[in-house]
């Protein structure tokens, strides 16, 4: 009993560890199956060439055009789609301070 739980529990954890975040619009087929679930080699080859031929993905929505690949599996693996090598977010832009007028140096 305490070998089928053991089992169990790194079968639990490898599939867990299985999923990455991943650039759509620039890893191969190999690397995009092993790093979105219900993604399997032929369905990532079928994303590379998509790319190819239509250019990169915009949207992580967008993947859904891809032959065999649904919404559901879309939204399933949303949080693991990058569409840039950068892993965070940009940074969002600053309020921008009020300008001074050059002639009196007061705000305007």
């Amino acid at each position: 009993m305490k070998t089928l739980l053991v089992t169990l529990f790194a079968t639990f954890c490898a599939a867990n560890a299985v999923a990455a975040p991943v650039n759509i619009n620039s890893a191969d087929a190999k690397t995009i199956s092993e790093s979105l679930s219900g993604i399997g080699q032929k369905k990532a080859e079928a994303i590379v060439k998509y790319r190819t031929e239509v250019g990169p993905f915009k949207t992580a929505e967008e993947l859904a055009n891809v032959s065999g690949i649904g919404e559901k599996t879309v939204q399933k693996n949303k949080s693991d789609i990058l569409l840039s090598d950068s892993g965070a977010a940009a940074p969002k832009p600053e309020a921008a301070a009020p300008k001074k007028d050059a002639k009196t140096d007061k705000q305007q």
